[in-house]
């Protein structure tokens, strides 16, 4: 029987290999058929296309909180890109060792060529 440990330990690899650049060592923590949806229902049919996009964001995750329940792993965090930094919460679903599902909601705002600055 899984952990919520061995799921927190697996995506949090997963956030490892991004942070340190290393996008085929993060892409290994991936299914085949993950299915990842971003905050306006878009959607990538193959893992390697979202590793694609990360790779042009060059993101570092802040980790703010991590909570676990079983199989899932919900991660409160920064993003740190190059072009903004974007608060988020990712979902994600562990299936047989690997991240099955990532589900993120975030202000995609701010990744608009003309982001609208706020106040904090």
């Amino acid at each position: 029987m899984k952990t919520n440990s061995d799921a927190t330990e697996i995506v949090l690899s997963y956030i490892k290999a991004l942070d340190n650049e290393e996008y085929d060592a993060a892409g290994k923590y991936l299914n085949d058929s993950a299915r990842i949806k971003g905050p306006a229902g878009e959607s990538f049919s193959k893992p390697s296309e979202f590793i694609n996009m990360l790779r042009q964001y060059r993101g570092r995750y802040e980790l703010k909180k991590t909570f676990a329940d079983g199989d899932d792993v919900c991660l409160l965090y920064d993003l740190v890109t190059p072009a903004a930094k974007v608060f988020m919460c990712s979902w994600y679903h562990v299936l047989d060792g690997k991240i099955d599902s990532i589900q993120s909601v975030f202000d995609p705002q701010a990744f608009s060529p003309s982001p609208i600055k706020r106040s904090d």
